[in-house]
């Protein structure tokens, strides 16, 4: 069993695919360490946006020979669209501050990402320094780091307080530690009229929404066992099960809706109202402030874990850096530089995301001290657990959520059988490797 420390923003903005590697193939950076002029893509919102070009400005200013250019990631299906095809065509920036941990492995497959372990002398010792043994959950099967751990968004339960008070709920020390608390208030929420749904995630097919759903739940309900562990599925383990039977009722009840959301569909339901509960992590407070009065509570297992043992989803972005660089050394000093102290301590206050690093505490202790929301996420750091990294890991994501729509949401089939048929593929492609 993986414990560690561990997504998922997608591009919303069209802009110059630019890069600051040579056209060709993804690994036409060859192998000598060089500076000068790079360029990063960072994520579309607004927050970290604004984070990274107070960085890029901060370190132009001081470097006239090693000039980076930032630009958010060009519109596309998905972040892992638009940098798996920069990785095809050989154009890809030399950092990427919204590397999907469960994308590495694909990544890594079409020789896009650079080893940070081997190609620099201090590769090793920056990540393991600054993350500890948090770095260990984002190694490759070779043990190696192709990206470096960047930032972590605990998941937690947002509940409406109003919508709660509505239904006859305490709104101040709601019932909701275990699976049959959960159910008894999604009654309670249905019976009365409060929202239209409970709990309303994405509720599409797409493999990355599992871990806004069963991934998160089974986390805790776990101890923190990943999707695959131990060389094969998890899923069909009791806690597994459990937490299959759980969402399962969520849907057959019409607690939860397998219609797509018209809006945010990661957001939209629980801001908008339509939803009394919703899964997010700390940056759902700025999204859902102002909309609705809400409070925070550890995820829900099936005996009621105590909080301070409750593992989640870390919905972690980490930071690539590509093989199409030419100035890898410029791309690694730069992200070392993006990555210190007091521009994580700026990170956290700036987006409210958490920096992967053993010191959170010391260095944002009085931010916290300010921040109650903040803080609350902030005791649940070293219990983030991400996905695993493993070949196929794309693939097996998508077999699992395919189960999901039919087992799960539709209620079609024996729910055991379903899954125990979908671990076995997994378990098959995971024999392939």
């Amino acid at each position: 069993m993986k414990r560690h420390a561990g997504v998922l923003a997608l591009a919303a903005l069209a802009l110059p695919l630019a890069a600051c590697g040579t056209a060709g193939g993804a690994g036409s950076g060859g192998d000598e360490l060089t500076s000068g002029p790079i360029t990063i893509w960072y994520s579309t919102n607004e927050q970290e946006i604004a984070w990274a070009e107070a960085v890029v400005e901060a370190w132009n200013a001081d470097h006239p020979d090693e000039q980076v250019k930032a630009a958010a990631i060009p519109s596309g299906k998905s972040s892992e669209d638009a940098i798996g095809a920069a990785i095809t065509a050989g154009n890809t920036p030399c950092l990427v501050y919204n590397t999907a941990p469960a994308a590495v492995p694909a990544f890594q497959k079409q020789g896009g990402l650079v080893n940070i372990s081997k190609t620099f002398d201090d590769g090793e010792d920056f990540v393991s320094e600054r993350s500890g043994a948090a770095a260990d959950g984002f190694r490759s099967p070779d043990g190696d780091l192709y990206q470096v751990p960047w930032k972590a968004n605990p998941f937690m339960l947002y509940y409406n307080k109003e919508a709660f008070a509505a239904a006859g709920l305490d709104p101040e020390n709601p019932q909701l530690a275990t699976y049959d608390d959960v159910l008894a208030a999604a009654a309670a929420i249905k019976d009365s009229g409060a929202a239209d749904y409970s709990l309303y995630p994405p509720a599409s097919g797409d493999y990355t929404n599992s871990l806004f759903d069963f991934y998160p739940f089974f986390l805790a309900n776990s101890g923190g066992t990943q999707l695959v562990s131990d060389g094969a599925a998890a899923f069909t383990s009791e806690e597994g099960l459990e937490t299959l039977e759980f969402w399962k009722t969520m849907y057959a009840e019409g607690y939860s809706s397998a219609e797509a959301y018209s809006g945010d569909a990661w957001a939209g339901p629980f801001a908008d109202g339509v939803s009394a509960m919703g899964i997010a992590g700390p940056w759902g407070a700025a999204a859902f402030d102002g909309k609705v009065d809400f409070g925070i509570v550890p995820l829900p297992t099936a005996d009621g874990t105590a909080a301070d043992e409750t593992y989640t989803f870390g919905d972690s972005k980490n930071v690539g850096l590509y093989t199409s660089c030419e100035n890898k050394q410029t791309a690694w000093d730069f992200a070392k530089f993006s990555m210190n102290a007091d521009n994580d301590l700026a990170l956290l206050e700036t987006t409210g995301q958490f920096p992967v690093r053993g010191d959170v505490d010391e260095i944002a202790g009085d931010f916290l001290a300010g921040d109650p929301v903040l803080a609350t996420f902030s005791a649940s750091v070293p219990l983030t657990v991400d996905v695993p990294n493993i070949a196929d890991a794309t693939e097996m994501w998508q077999t699992f959520r395919d189960t999901w729509g039919k087992a799960v949401q539709a209620g079609e089939g024996d729910l055991e059988d379903e899954f125990s048929t979908a671990a076995d593929k997994i378990d098959a492609l995971i024999a392939q490797d």
